[in-house]
């Protein structure tokens, strides 16, 4: 039966939505994200467009490309655009061939745009110069229109264009970590935008407003709910609730998703065992399903995490992970769904070196794994570090379609009081050659499905999205939720590329604003690496919240909890040997990379303690490791001092509010930067029993006083 509430609150929702056509500009902070469309800045050179010609009838997806068009095209015109009637000079037009019969005269080049892709155009149609948007679904206008819109407020002219677009992977899905309670695993930004407590009767604006941003880039999935779930999301009174999000999210292509619980047959279900193989478990499940298919037609499916960090699985009943996932996969297949099951496992299964687990469970299944089943893999085998090799199971896994797993929130990357553009770490990853079959087999051409032939693929974004007026808590954290968007669609575009669009579309379209404004976006990563886990550190942050350096800790239960588990200096070493004489971790590579990364000589600088354990008087490049380090850690606290001085240079183009709040994290970045290299080195001196270099400054404080440094309220912990 309707619900009522719902009802109202999706009609309250799209009636705000329209009239907010009509309102002024709200004040610059941050709310906006890149669909500000602010006034293309010289009216004499402001494209001619009359109106929005769009012969598609209501339909809720129609509905929202022809309204974000009018919208968006008002904005960067500053004036109104109406709904035309018919084409006419300086028309947009919006059309697929089933709702324009004269598109088939067109001889487009739609047959290979699929279900998602768009043409846009500048031609002449009877006499008239006008703009085409032409898909072959109404979803394709959607992207369309918002392609047109991201063309013109990159300064892009409209004479000449011809773009032809289709996205290069499937699922496009955002992962909320948001608990039922409000808070975010992991997240920096503020609580949930879920209201949980007050759905399924009141929906809120900001629901739309995340829909539109998310299409705008082309994500087309959101899980909502948090990898470590709660079995209580998958109850009636929970489902109705999810329900009315998904009505708010459907009219923009948005597609809900679920993380399920592995264990709740037990937890809700009254069963006595959530084993894979029982059957009363996989009738549980199918009825789960077609329950859940009942309040949301359109459900994309389940995201799992299992036998990893305490979660429940299949491993619990002595079965392996195909025989979870493929549980869930035939519950869903009836109605189309799909499995994410993450390969993130990490336990005390493989006490040699964590990095190896992974693998070494999911390797062995390839080929096992259901049809509609997308093996969710982290980028590196650890754990979202500021920098790691790409994971060995990219190349390992020809038969199983690998969905790549980014995470957009700075859990290792200071949060989001520091300026860190990820677009660069993850083009790194994306370009990364697998050697899976044959030179140029990257990681991009694995997950896009190409290297291997898979019809199915999908990629994954840790959301950093919150309650914050401004979504993520950092303006320049809105950034890399736009990067991953970008290369969900397209995983071969350049990060300096995508950089620049969100510049233009953000802050200002001067060429000159730009170009400055990138080159710090581009450095900043580089940065964070070299004052946190330069020369291949990692994970040497603090435990259990992550914040800030700890390189002391090794005093947990595990030895994988420690940080001195991963750098393992003392006074004549430091690094993790993962080569023939170590852990061997570089025997999952192909033979080409096992070969590079066994040989000091060949391992990239960036790799070294990754890969090697060296004496502290290793050369390296002109210095001694240690020498090196220091160095390092120096070069990333004058990097951030650089980005603080650039950013100052940059007010005369950003609104005071936007300018003064990157400047305030700037700040704190770079005390931050300061702190991690001071303790980092404190550490490392005594450690190693070297003394500073000469003419390094040494750390203003002793090693014991960084020690004492707790912080046991740190934001998204726990």
């Amino acid at each position: 039966m309707t619900r009522p509430g719902r009802v109202l609150g999706v009609v309250c929702a799209v009636l705000f939505a329209a009239a907010t056509f009509a309102m002024p500009v709200r004040g610059e902070d941050g709310y906006q994200l890149w669909l500000r469309h602010a006034p293309l800045s010289e009216a004499a050179t402001r494209p001619a467009v009359t109106g929005v010609f769009f012969p598609g009838g209501e339909t809720p997806l129609g509905n929202s490309a022809a309204g974000e068009l009018r919208r968006g095209l008002g904005g960067l015109l500053a004036t109104p655009v109406p709904l035309l009637e018919g084409v006419e000079a300086g028309a947009v037009v919006l059309a697929t061939p089933e709702t324009w019969p004269a598109l088939a005269d067109l001889d487009l080049p739609l047959a290979g745009l699929g279900e998602e892709g768009y043409l846009l155009r500048r031609m002449v149609h009877d006499g008239a110069p006008v703009t085409l948007i032409a898909a072959n679904t109404q979803r394709g206008l959607l992207y369309g229109g918002f392609a047109l819109l991201r063309h013109l407020g990159g300064n892009g002219a409209l004479e000449g264009l011809d773009v032809a677009s289709a996205p290069a992977i499937d699922w496009r899905v955002l992962n909320h970590w948001d608990n039922l309670d409000g808070h975010v695993e992991r997240g920096y930004a503020g609580r949930s935008i879920w209201d949980w407590w007050r759905l399924p009767g009141q929906t809120e604006q900001r629901y739309v407003d995340y829909a539109r941003a998310n299409a705008s880039l082309g994500i087309n999935g959101t899980v909502l709910n948090n990898v470590n779930a709660s079995a209580l999301v998958l109850t009636e009174r929970y489902l109705e609730k999810v329900a009315a999000i998904a009505d708010v999210l459907r009219p923009w292509g948005i597609r809900v998703f679920l993380s399920a619980r592995f264990s709740a047959p037990r937890d809700i279900g009254g069963l006595d065992t959530a084993d894979p193989l029982d059957p009363a478990v996989r009738a549980w499940w199918k009825a789960k399903a077609d329950e859940i298919y009942r309040h949301v037609p359109d459900f994309g499916g389940f995201l799992v995490k299992a036998n990893s960090e305490g979660q429940p699985g299949p491993q619990n009943y002595g079965r392996t992970h195909a025989d979870g996932a493929n549980l869930l996969a035939e519950a869903l297949a009836p109605h189309g769904g799909v499995v994410f099951w993450r390969a993130f496992v990490y336990s005390d299964t493989d006490p040699e070196d964590r990095v190896k687990q992974a693998y070494s469970e999911f390797q062995p299944l390839d080929g096992d794994f259901a049809d509609n089943v997308l093996v969710q893999v982290k980028n590196g085998p650890l754990d979202f570090q500021p920098r790691e090799p790409f994971h060995p199971l990219f190349g390992a896994m020809p038969e199983t379609p690998l969905a790549m797993e980014f995470q957009v929130t700075q859990e290792y990357l200071g949060f989001s009081t520091h300026l860190v553009y990820l677009g660069t770490l993850w083009e790194e990853v994306l370009d990364a050659d697998t050697f899976a079959a044959g030179p140029g087999t990257t990681v991009a051409r694995v997950i896009d499905g190409r290297a291997q032939g898979h019809a199915l693929t999908g990629i994954a974004g840790v959301s950093n999205i919150g309650s914050d007026r401004d979504w993520t808590g950092h303006p320049f954290a809105q950034a890399n939720w736009y990067a991953f968007g970008r290369l969900a669609w397209d995983p071969e575009l350049g990060a300096r590329a995508i950089a620049e669009e969100w510049l233009a579309q953000t802050f200002s379209r001067d060429a000159e604003f730009i170009a400055a404004a990138a080159d710090l976006m581009m450095g900043s990563r580089e940065a964070a690496v070299n004052y946190m886990t330069p020369l291949g550190l990692t994970h040497i942050m603090g435990t259990g919240h992550h914040y800030g350096p700890a390189p002391w800790v090794d005093e947990l239960g595990r030895p994988e909890w420690n940080p001195t588990y991963y750098h393992r200096a003392d006074d004549s070493a430091i690094g993790f040997d993962r080569t023939a004489s170590g852990s061997n971790a570089v025997a999952q590579y192909a033979p080409p990379l096992a070969e590079r990364y066994g040989s000091l000589a060949t391992t990239p600088e960036e790799y070294l303690l990754w890969f090697h354990r060296l004496s502290w008087d290793q050369p390296v490049g002109d210095a001694t490791l240690w020498e090196a380090l220091v160095a390092r850690y120096d070069l990333g606290v004058t990097q951030v001092r650089r980005m603080q001085a650039e950013w100052a240079k940059l007010g005369t183009y950003v609104d005071e509010e936007r300018h003064a709040r990157v400047a305030r994290f700037l700040e704190i970045q770079g005390q931050e930067a300061q702190w991690w290299r001071d303790a980092c080195l404190a550490y490392f001196s005594e450690v190693s029993g070297r003394p500073m270099p000469e003419g390094t400054a040494p750390p203003p404080h002793s090693l014991e006083h960084y020690r004492s440094l707790k912080f046991p309220f740190a934001p998204g912990d726990g």
